[in-house]
């Protein structure tokens, strides 16, 4: 249905119908506002940022590069805050620690068993802006959330064995700092602009 067959219907008094009926997509609902049907729209929020400017062919190389790295990185952080709010839900269904211990031995070894040979197909530097991302879709270091499922000694040792690569679990996002361009990379890739 289309927004001019829809006002048109509103204009001839079809409001029940409509109520009745699918509303084209993007619409909610519809509501009577005074004796008039008002159609509830939802629009995406939209960002308009200014034309990038390169100095030389290095800084034009090294945007093509995190437009690349984003793009490969961000599907793996979105699964990471998925999984952590279903395998927190579950987890308050389980009736004691032991039973949580279990699932979270359970759930380590399968997500190894399922990722680990992507992820290591990842270059240092997708892995530390994997890092980042993670900390900007869940609001906590990567540390803090392997030390929430697995502990602080392990949470450490994951640490340590990141440092040996250069990288610390413990990196914030900074997305009106230093990670500006890499924001402004991951909102165009999220609303589908590269």
């Amino acid at each position: 249905m289309s927004i001019v067959l829809f006002l048109f219907c509103v204009a001839q008094g079809m409001a029940q119908e409509i109520r009745t009926n699918i509303l084209p997509e993007g619409y909610q609902k519809a509501q009577l506002y005074e004796g008039d049907t008002i159609a509830v729209v939802n629009l995406r929020e939209v960002f308009i940022y200014p034309q990038l400017r390169f100095k030389n062919k290095r800084q034009q190389a090294r945007y093509t590069k995190l437009v690349r790295d984003v793009k490969r990185t961000l599907p793996y952080a979105k699964m990471v805050y998925e999984t952590l709010i279903e395998t927190y839900e579950y987890m308050e269904t389980l009736p004691d620690d032991k039973a949580r211990q279990a699932h979270l031995k359970r759930m380590e070894k399968e997500l190894f068993a399922e990722y680990k040979p992507e992820l290591k197909k990842l270059s240092l530097s997708q892995g530390k802006l994997l890092i980042k991302l993670i900390d900007r879709e869940c609001n906590q270091s990567s540390y803090n959330l392997v030390k929430a499922y697995l502990g602080t000694f392990r949470a450490g040792f994951w640490n340590f064995f990141a440092g040996m690569f250069g990288a610390s679990l413990k990196t914030e996002y900074d997305p009106k700092g230093k990670d500006a361009l890499t924001e402004r990379v991951v909102v165009l890739v999220e609303n589908g602009l590269i």
